[in-house]
């Protein structure tokens, strides 16, 4: 079993925002593999709602921390421990990342959190910092200086930067999460 976590925040103020990119490419996601949205189920034991799939003949959970960025660590700890799963092989991390451009993408198995508060979390939950990440690039100001990240994160893509998102981004995403699936069969 493979866990894929994307990082965001619950509420419809947070819905379309640069933070909660990890929820929108797992929305992207399930319509791409031909379920709802609606099939997401709040699951109250671990604070999430997941959606359990299978990608190339593997399962698969995808899930939401209903935690709030912050405290996205603590499911990620709880589902590693209930699925007896090593969380350095077997849990991929998707999250936004504002030092990269927008449509950037980075995949890695091993980093700091580089000031991200929901990956730190999910690092001190789970006592490494080797783990699968996917990051996804949302920075678009021309200066950092213009807005402090901290709300320009919490602001809505525009729709050209939506279109982009779902055209050219999330489906090297899935390409990436198809990788971080296959990678301990070859």
């Amino acid at each position: 079993m493979k866990i894929i976590v994307g990082l965001g925040n619950p509420g419809a103020k947070y819905e379309h925002t640069r933070h909660n990119v990890g929820w929108l490419v797992l929305d992207w996601l399930i319509l791409d593999l031909g379920f709802k949205i609606e099939d997401f189920k709040m699951i109250q034991k671990f604070n999430s709602e997941m959606l359990e799939a299978a990608i190339n003949n593997e399962k698969i959970l995808l899930v939401k921390p209903l935690t709030y960025m912050n405290e996205s660590g603590n499911v990620v700890k709880e589902l590693g421990t209930f699925y007896k799963i090593d969380t350095s092989t077997n849990i991929l991390v998707i999250h936004d990342e504002v030092d990269l451009p927008l449509g950037t993408i980075r995949s890695t198995d091993s980093s700091s959190a580089a000031g991200h508060r929901g990956v730190q979390s999910v690092i001190g939950a789970i006592n490494t910092q080797d783990f699968h990440r996917v990051r996804i690039g949302v920075e678009s100001r021309e200066s950092k200086g213009d807005i402090p990240t901290d709300v320009f994160v919490l602001q809505n893509f525009s729709d050209e930067e939506t279109k982009k998102l779902r055209e050219e981004v999330f489906p090297k995403v899935k390409d990436e999460i198809r990788k971080f699936i296959e990678a301990d069969r070859n």
